[in-house]
């Protein structure tokens, strides 16, 4: 008997996807991709885009908020960059930064060594050194405003009772600027601890155990190990201090609005005048967009300086 086998068959090979498809298949995913970017996008674009591109076209013209713009290109540039004003609320606004910077970091730094060590009530005393990070700015601003009050204030009262000199505090062109400081200092050491406080505890145990071993007092593990090893907090710390210093407006506002004399007169007070005190929108929207340039410069240093002394552990 004989046996007939069909003939075999190798499969077909597989056709080639059609670029056309492929193309079409990018397309529908990217679809997908602004579908659930939407909600936040659409906002951005609305309330933060638009807007600065706004300013832009504002800062190249003479407005007053009531009568027509008048065009006047470069020129709001050239007269704030001319202006002895502008040079001193810029130097107003370092100074502040200067001043502020290391008590927060200082003061957030030592709260967060303290709490991080094992004590009744901790979580207690956390909240309470943040409470004021949640507490709105204008609050803060009236309550330094009365302790800081140079005739029946808090301070001067017991500074007068140990026979120390009673400043004028936010009415003395010499102490509104250290006023404004103090107060700001107070209201985000809580944010500066947390950062800080998570920094210590993402620290590994086992690096501080070895230089113990290696006869390291307390002082050289907090410089040697502790310090270095906090870099990337301070770092974090840093940027969005200096950032939020130079943008500082509510506390002075409210506490000195920018007196006396202008002593205490700050960028975005000044911003704030021009807008709505003296009708100079134009000027207003250039002195944002000259702030805008400083803060970016300052930040991108730091960010490329970050790389010498920003330590992983």
């Amino acid at each position: 008997m004989s046996v007939t086998t069909a003939p075999r068959t190798d499969p077909a090979p597989p056709r080639p996807a059609r670029a056309g498809g492929a193309r079409g298949s990018r397309w529908h995913n990217r679809g997908w991709v602004l579908l659930f970017l939407a909600p936040s996008a659409v906002p951005l674009l609305m309330f933060t885009i638009v807007p600065m591109l706004g300013s832009v076209w504002v800062s190249m013209h003479s407005w007053n908020l009531i009568s027509p713009m008048r065009w006047a290109g470069l020129e709001n540039y050239r007269s704030l960059l001319t202006d002895p004003t502008t040079r001193t609320v810029f130097t107003n606004t370092l100074i502040y930064c200067v001043g502020y910077l290391p008590l927060v970091y200082a003061g957030g730094l030592g709260l967060a060594l303290v709490l991080n060590q094992r004590l009744r009530g901790r979580s207690l005393f956390r909240a309470a050194f943040f409470l004021p990070v949640v507490t709105s700015w204008v609050v803060v601003a009236l309550v330094w405003k009365w302790l800081l009050n140079p005739t029946n204030g808090l301070v001067n009262t017991v500074l007068g009772a140990v026979g120390l000199p009673q400043p004028g505090w936010w009415t003395d062109p010499t102490w509104a600027l250290p006023a404004v400081i103090l107060s700001s200092a107070w209201k985000d050491l809580g944010f500066v601890m947390v950062i800080m406080l998570a920094g210590l505890q993402a620290i590994p145990a086992d690096v501080l155990e070895a230089a113990w071993a290696d006869g390291a007092n307390a002082w050289q593990r907090f410089w040697r190990v502790t310090l270095p090893l906090l870099s990337p907090s301070t770092f974090f710390v840093v940027v969005i201090s200096l950032i939020n210093g130079f943008q500082v407006f509510d506390q002075v506002y409210v506490m000195t609005g920018g007196g006396p004399s202008g002593s205490s007169q700050v960028v975005v007070g000044q911003i704030y005048d021009l807008t709505f005190r003296y009708g100079r929108a134009g000027e207003a929207s250039a002195l944002s967009w000259l702030l805008f340039a400083v803060i970016l410069a300052i930040t991108a240093v730091q960010i490329r300086g970050q790389r010498r002394w920003v330590h992983h552990a």
